[in-house]
């Protein structure tokens, strides 16, 4: 099934035009036998949907419709982490059919699907690496992205794929230096795939940012501060930083993907052809009610970015979102403004940046395992359930 018209309207429409295509942050077999996501795509625009080892757990472990799948496939002896990933596959290849028509319309720019590696292999080269060809080789669809984490262990996996012709979307960053070495990744990766003949023209690549969970994180801190502090002035110039880590992070990180594939380093590859790896919003879902529900879409809006929503999000953001180039239009030293002054001052009340980049890595990693546990123990006891039955 693919939908019947292809038409964004409204304010993805308005975002499109910016330069920013809206993609999804969902995926599951309901959405797709309902019909939701055929006017989705058809009437509301969403360009693209991503998935995490989280979203597939919902899906699964949330309803009853992979039940007789999971039986059937059990019955060919089939690991857990097998039937995992074989439902997996099933759901993101009839996504990426749903999505071919906004794929092709688009110039292969949007339309894609993401699904991700196992995420127990997330600090294991070779192994991330061998799990994403066989999911490439199973899903085997153009518009197709492989989630490879951003971890130390993750950048030369993300290097060798790409130069092996498999377009990634690499998860999982936080920091402005891990942007970078997925940013270089992605550009010798495809080097090596040009030298051995490749055209770089058919590769993409996308760069997953997570925005809100830096928020929660440094909020918690700066409220820490807040309520220690004996001194009015330091109080209120901690609590004046509430909410402006995630947004500072994404500019600064925006500043440097102009600053390398604008670079002569990529520019031979641009000329064969070669299309920058766009930066993607992630975690773009506000989980402080003190905050505006588009926080995260209004204020990060810009040319060649994607903005990967929650259903909460989209709903909100179609009913009343701003539209405006808002990425890089601030006051260049205006305090309050500045993303490097902003981050410059959250130093100053002791809070270090770098360790909040390696601890939400750290629990980013976890939580992805912890939802993959999940789902292979429910798998388990469907399994057994029915042998029992």
């Amino acid at each position: 099934m693919s939908p019947t018209k292809y038409a964004p309207a409204g304010r993805v429409a308005d975002l499109l035009r910016e330069g920013q295509s809206l993609w999804l942050d969902s995926i599951s077999r309901h959405l797709m036998d309902s019909g939701d996501l055929d006017r989705l795509i058809g009437e509301t625009g969403i360009r693209g949907i991503t998935s995490n080892p989280t979203i597939f757990e919902k899906a699964i472990n949330g309803s009853s419709d992979y039940d007789a799948d999971i039986a059937a496939l059990s019955g060919k002896k089939l690991s857990s982490s097998d039937i995992i990933r074989t439902l997996m596959v099933k759901d993101v290849q009839r996504a990426c059919d749903f999505f071919r028509p906004v794929y092709e319309s688009s110039k292969t720019l949007d339309g894609f699907v993401s699904i991700e590696v196992n995420p127990l292999l997330a600090h294991e080269t070779e192994a991330s690496v061998a799990e994403a060809r066989t999911l490439h080789r199973m899903v085997d669809r153009p518009n197709l992205l492989v989630k490879i984490p951003g971890t130390k262990e993750g950048i030369p996996a993300i290097r060798q794929l790409i130069s092996e012709g498999i377009s990634v979307n690499v998860t999982l960053l936080f920091s402005p230096e891990a942007y970078r070495q997925s940013a270089q990744a992605y550009i010798d990766g495809l080097k090596t795939y040009q030298a051995g003949g490749g055209d770089p023209s058919k590769i993409r690549s996308v760069a997953s940012l997570f925005i809100s969970r830096l928020d929660t994180l440094i909020d918690k801190k700066i409220d820490a501060i807040a309520s220690g502090a004996t001194d009015p002035s330091l109080a209120q110039k901690a609590k004046d930083l509430r909410g402006k880590a995630g947004i500072a992070n994404t500019r600064i990180v925006y500043e440097l993907f102009g600053t390398l594939f604008s670079s002569a380093n990529f520019g031979a590859l641009a000329k064969a052809g070669a299309t920058v790896q766009r930066p993607l919003w992630a975690s773009t879902g506000t989980k402080d009610p003190a905050y505006p529900d588009t926080l995260y879409v209004d204020n990060l809006i810009g040319p060649d970015t994607v903005n990967t929503v929650p259903f909460e999000t989209l709903r909100a953001f179609a009913d009343h979102g701003t539209i405006s180039r808002t990425i890089d239009r601030f006051s260049k030293g205006k305090p309050g403004e500045d993303p490097h002054l902003i981050l410059d001052a959250l130093a100053t009340l002791g809070i270090s940046l770098e360790a909040a980049y390696n601890q939400l890595i750290t629990e980013g990693v976890q939580s992805f395992n912890k939802s993959f546990e999940s789902l292979m123990e429910s798998t388990e006891r469907k399994i057994a359930s029915k042998k029992g039955a």
